[in-house]
């Protein structure tokens, strides 16, 4: 039976700390705010310590102390005011009053999601701070935002994936309470929340977890050093730590979904998997809150077992991020990409990353140097989401480039359309939605200096292969991260005004267009048009209703007749039409608003068009 970890309140000023220390003799609480006190703790057989102690309010702080040696905080802290090396603080998540009685979630496969990292979303970087731009969201018809990590981690500001304590929220960003008034502000206008977390690896500054228990194990080696010990000796103390850490996020912030950060870096060969135990408690605390709580992977395995369900042998999540339509469709966008992803570059591969998923599904990848994948054909596409951008491709470059500095305008809307076209859950990233131009660097605020050494050095050697001449912006100069910061005062001006507008254009044809909401891939077919570009033609599942997405890649006019057994063709979207160019022509290259069955059509150079037809059923 798993305990609940950290300091609980059991009744007023009632507080029960618990702690997971299987090898250490004796456990103190010390109690050092407002008053100083010691307080010894009981061991159990399973090797929890835990003590009962009144007279404890919320905000009193304490440390815990092993075998009497010296003070550290709790591993399972809610809430780290002074930072990763202070005392945690005593947390009642009761005390809060939600405003979201009636919030019943939304089905995945309906999201608009919108990643956010906090301390660079606004000026401010706080959760309140969100607040006042949700409006602004909701009118672009994002449904859901999905928030870059905010458990604990060192200094004040970092993308995230440093964060030590996974049960605290960043107090930077405004501690619990903040996370809690933005989730509230979210549900109120039909906003869903998500949360990344990261289960892989525990960031080095602060981290004390080896004081208490052998939470890793060198029986595996992740980029980050050993890796979490899920399957080895004494691995059921750590089991415990991060299969409730989902429930406390839902639970006590109303979060509505998770994004787990690389699951391929966490290593478990037990029979019960890390995560078929995650699935198995969320799943029954779905039944019991009476709402969807979702679960979604970030994942580099092409294994259609990671969306499985555990009864089948799999890890039971609900949906994962697609990489291999971004490498497939970033390519064929920006022909510098080949020196990043050189196993793509070709229309087939987009093809296939709409009509199976996965583009390597067994294939010999030069990149790896060996056969990889398996086949997501028949994988439903509300099972995976897509995206052109997200804070890895943006920050992992060493200039911070989005995708609005790497392409021109023209490719830029195409690529928003091949996104928001597809039978998949589109991800856009911060500040993407109007083309920003802004760069993400990647930023972090260590204080050990042996550590910020060994980061610079390592970042360095990462990207040797790419812009080897190019130089390394400081991540630890505040410069590196203000200059990260979203500018909003861009957002309805010029060009950013008319991405704006594409964006909510297309938003719109997804939640208007049912053929769109047809996620079975029995209702998709792609016509590849030579290198040039492809036609993505989608139907609903009675065949009577048709959507074609006509894509040119290419320089050059390319040649494209329409079926001739679909009549009523009427355009619904041309990024040639005026109102969507960035510099205003002559004679726009415009397709015709109502062609006739078989017409041939000339597709203007880099262009995307949509057409709705209707026949009589295939």
């Amino acid at each position: 039976m798993t305990k609940n970890l950290g300091a609980g309140f059991s009744g007023p000023e009632t507080v029960v700390f618990t702690v997971w220390a299987p090898k250490k003799k004796r456990m103190t609480i010390h109690l050092v705010h407002p008053v100083d006190r010691m307080v010894p703790m009981a061991k159990d057989n399973d090797g929890y310590f835990s003590v009962t102690v009144e007279g404890v309010r919320p905000g009193d702080r304490y440390f815990f102390r092993p075998d009497d040696e010296r003070d550290y905080p709790d591993p399972a802290s809610y809430f780290q005011p002074e930072g990763v090396h202070g005392p945690s603080e005593v947390v009642d998540h009761s005390a809060y009053a939600w405003q979201d009685a009636t919030w019943r979630g939304l089905p995945f496969g309906d999201l608009v999601l919108y990643e956010l990292h906090v301390g660079t979303f606004t000026p401010e970087g706080t959760f309140e701070a969100i607040i006042p731009r949700l409006d602004a969201l909701v009118e672009t018809g994002i449904n859901a935002l999905e928030i870059m990590p905010v458990a604990q981690f060192p200094g004040t500001r970092n993308w995230g994936y440093d964060g030590v304590y996974l049960y605290s929220v960043q107090h930077s960003y405004g501690g619990p309470e903040g996370l809690k008034k933005l989730v509230d502000a979210c549900h109120a206008r039909g906003i869903a929340v998500f949360l990344d977390v990261v289960y892989n690896h525990l960031g080095p500054e602060g981290n004390y977890f080896s004081q208490f228990g052998p939470y890793f194990t060198d029986r595996y080696q992740t980029p980050w050093g050993n890796a979490i010990n899920f399957d080895g000796e004494w691995a059921d103390g750590v089991r415990d730590y991060f299969s409730q850490n989902p429930l406390h996020w839902f639970e006590h912030y109303h979060i509505d979904g998770l994004r787990f950060d690389a699951i391929h870096a966490v290593f478990d060969g037990g029979a019960v998997s890390i995560w078929a135990l995650i699935h198995e408690n969320v799943k029954r605390l779905e039944h019991r809150l009476g709402r969807p709580l979702h679960l979604l992977a970030e994942s580099d395995l092409n294994d259609p077992k990671v969306l499985r369900s555990p009864e089948l042998g799999g890890f039971g999540f609900d949906a994962q991020w697609l990489d291999d339509f971004h490498h497939a469709l970033y390519v064929l966008l920006d022909k510098a990409g080949k020196s990043r992803y050189g196993d793509f570059g070709r229309m087939e591969q987009l093809a296939k990353a709409y009509t199976d998923g996965f583009v390597m599904s067994g294939e010999y990848t030069a990149f790896r140097k060996r056969k990889f994948g398996a086949s997501s054909a028949g994988i439903p596409g509300d099972r995976f989401v897509v995206f052109n951008l997200n804070h890895d491709q943006v920050g992992n470059r060493i200039g911070g480039e989005r995708l609005s500095v790497l392409v021109d305008f023209e490719r830029l809307k195409v690529a928003a359309a091949a996104v928001m076209l597809s039978p998949y859950v589109p991800l856009i990233f911060m500040g993407e939605e109007y083309g920003e131009d802004a760069p993400f660097f990647y930023f972090a605020d260590h204080s050990e200096k042996d550590l910020i050494r060994a980061v610079k050095e390592g970042r360095k050697a990462e990207f040797a292969a790419f812009n080897a001449d190019d130089e390394h912006l400081d991540p630890f100069a505040e410069s590196t991260f203000m200059d990260s910061k979203l500018r909003w005062e861009n957002r309805t001006a010029g060009k950013h005004r008319i991405m704006l507008n594409w964006h909510r254009t297309l938003i719109g044809l997804r939640r208007t267009e049912a053929v769109l909401q047809h996620v079975a891939k029995n209702g998709l077919q792609v016509t590849v048009l030579g290198s040039a570009g492809l036609v993505l033609h989608r139907q609903d599942p009675a065949g009577v209703n048709h959507l074609l997405a006509l894509f040119n890649l290419s320089e050059e006019e390319v040649a494209y007749p329409l079926p001739d057994w679909i009549s009523g063709w009427q355009k619904c979207l041309d990024s040639k039409e005026p109102q969507w160019l960035e510099t205003a022509e002559s004679a726009p290259a415009v397709l015709p608003a109502e062609p006739g069955p078989g017409q041939l059509l000339r597709l203007p150079p880099v262009s995307v068009t949509v057409y709705r037809g209707v026949s009589g059923g295939l």
